[in-house]
């Protein structure tokens, strides 16, 4: 039997070895999980217990003495004194043996399932650290090494990393799918703690949860039937918003609720002249209505654009007007642009398009990387950009007039369709006659969808470890078929160049081939890579014209020829 666990139990009784009021839990030379002793002069019988690999629990009953109750904190000592001197973190480390007993102690926790070798999972570690810190006492964060806690890991489907769950009293509750900044996971996670919605019980409760930086939902209810549907909706909402109820009467009078209603306040900072800072729901309240309410007015006419919430707001046609914009600071003048923007905005409000404004400096790479604009461009006017939810982006290169004449120009000629969709990429290539041609972002019409050529194009990263030692075979297989007409083997820079829509590229490399007259249906290549595999691929997909004897001409019916030819060879 493998010791893994000392267990320390305070009884309350000596003649029932069950009436246990607190038991510490020491996994070995790691950390005494929780200290709670009772007062002096209270009389304790300890239970000692070795627990094993398989979690059987062996008891040794021990009326304890002062001399083997100084023995007992002696190793808890030990073990706090070993892990402070090793660094203590203030995430957990949890491992297969104790998952299940310490998971359950933490009313919220957020787990993070990594593997020691994973390049994202060590970008996230200092962001975890540090949020952790900033939660500790309100919300837990945990990590296991799936390297080595594989039980743990497959129970929950772990199959990338990281993942990053979300546990309530040791159940899992969802998978968290905010961001991963620091900042970003400590905002997410406040407002998983505590309850699904905030009880108000007078206007002072109302104002101060009411004046936050998020908008804030309250549900004013006086049926029972109405408090239990506004509270499963928060429940099932609460990730992404905040929610209050209240069921006093005289409550929210300020804002014009006289009866039962949802009142959606968007935050103080960004209350303005074009718009009503309060959106009230009509008709009666369910799941369906509730979630459609949100959903439709959460973010108002032109939200705060931030790391956290871009993911959320992209999903939509979004213009973004960037410029020195700091809230904390700045508040008022932080607006100045925003009103410019309304004021244009305003007009166009029912052509379908969101508007948003963010901090320039948040964005700089994205925007020097995406949109061609940086420091290059020394101005303190905004930026502003369009970006469609298919991928499509635009900027306005005229200098934004603070009359906002320029903005409302931009604007007529996106609705018109009269603007020239920004794409980034590399120089066109001066020579591109190699066995492998080198398609960039301008060039991707011409090559790619060049109706009368199949085509297979690799999109990689120079930094790819798996694209470098792909590259050779690649180039074999360019050389082994440049002589077909018909056929153009090619790769594409996926770091420096912008994805064509249709194009679905996550990681490297990934391989499409887009046939002859179906270029809107590139097909991912999902095989093995070596050459052998990619002629096969390519016979199915193609009729191939090669000088090697087991290739034909393309001609109708050719391709079941030529693979008869080749399994004959074989």
């Amino acid at each position: 039997m493998s010791v893994l666990h000392l267990i320390s139990c305070r009884i309350t009784s000596q003649s029932a070895l069950t009436s246990v009021t607190h038991c510490v839990f020491i996994p070995p030379l790691t950390r005494a999980h929780t200290y709670r002793w009772k007062p002096p002069g209270y009389a304790p019988l300890f239970t000692l217990a070795l627990v094993s690999a398989n979690r059987k629990l062996f008891h040794l009953p021990a009326l304890m003495d002062s001399f083997m109750l100084r023995g007992v904190l002696c190793v808890s000592a030990l073990c706090v004194w070993s892990s402070a001197a090793r660094g203590r973190s203030d995430v957990l480390e949890l491992k297969d043996a104790d998952f299940d007993y310490i998971a359950p102690e933490h009313e919220t926790l957020l787990g993070k399932f990594y593997a020691p070798w994973c390049g994202h999972c060590k970008k996230l570690a200092p962001e975890f650290e540090t949020a952790a810190t900033r939660l500790k006492g309100t919300v837990t964060l945990a990590k296991v090494d799936c390297t080595t806690n594989t039980e743990t890991c497959k129970r929950y489907g772990v199959t990338g990393y990281p993942t990053l769950k979300i546990f309530r009293n040791g159940q899992e509750s969802s998978s968290y799918d905010g961001p991963r900044s620091a900042e970003g996971i400590v905002n997410h996670m406040k407002k998983l703690a505590g309850p699904d919605s905030v009880p108000l019980h007078s206007e002072h409760d109302l104002e101060n949860f009411i004046n936050n930086f998020d908008a804030s939902i309250v549900g004013k209810c006086f049926l029972f039937s109405q408090v239990s549907e506004f509270l499963k909706g928060a429940s099932l909402m609460r990730e992404s918003f905040r929610f209050a109820h209240t069921t006093v009467l005289e409550l929210g009078k300020k804002y014009d609720v006289k009866y039962e209603s949802v009142l959606l306040f968007h935050p103080p900072r960004l209350s303005s002249k074009f718009e009503e800072r309060v959106v009230h729901h009509r008709g009666p309240l369910s799941i369906t209505g509730l979630r459609r309410f949100i959903r439709d007015n959460i973010f108002g006419l032109c939200p705060h654009l931030t790391k956290e919430n871009k993911d959320s707001l992209r999903k939509r046609d979004l213009l973004t007007t960037y410029y020195d914009l700091d809230y904390l600071r700045n508040p008022k003048g932080s607006n100045y642009w925003r009103n410019r923007v309304l004021k244009v905005a305003s007009k166009f409000s029912s052509q379908g398009l969101l508007y948003s404004v963010a901090n320039r400096n948040d964005f700089l790479e994205e925007l020097e990387d995406e949109f061609g604009l940086g420091s290059s461009d020394a101005t303190e006017l905004p930026f502003v950009t369009i970006r469609t939810r298919t991928g499509n982006k635009y900027t306005m290169r005229e200098e934004f007039t603070r009359d906002g004449k320029s903005l409302e120009n931009f604007l007529e000629d996106y609705f018109a369709g009269r603007l020239k969709r920004y794409i980034k990429s590399e120089p066109v290539p001066a020579k591109n006659n190699g066995a492998v041609k080198v398609v960039v972002a301008d060039t991707f019409e011409e090559i790619a969808n060049d109706p009368e050529k199949d085509v297979l194009i690799e999109f990689y990263a120079p930094w790819c470890g798996h694209c470098k030692k792909l590259e050779p075979k690649y180039t074999e297989l360019g050389e082994r078929l440049y002589s077909d007409p018909n056929l153009v083997i090619a790769k594409m820079d996926a770091t420096a160049n912008d994805i064509p829509q249709g194009y679905d590229v996550q990681g490297f490399p990934t391989i499409y081939f887009a046939a002859a007259g179906r270029k809107d249906e590139p097909k991912r290549y999902e095989g093995a890579r070596e050459v052998k595999d990619f002629i096969n691929f390519l016979k199915r997909e193609t009729f191939i014209v090669n000088s090697e004897p087991w290739f034909l001409n393309r001609s109708k019916g050719g391709k079941k020829k030529n693979i008869q030819q080749d399994q004959q060879k074989n």
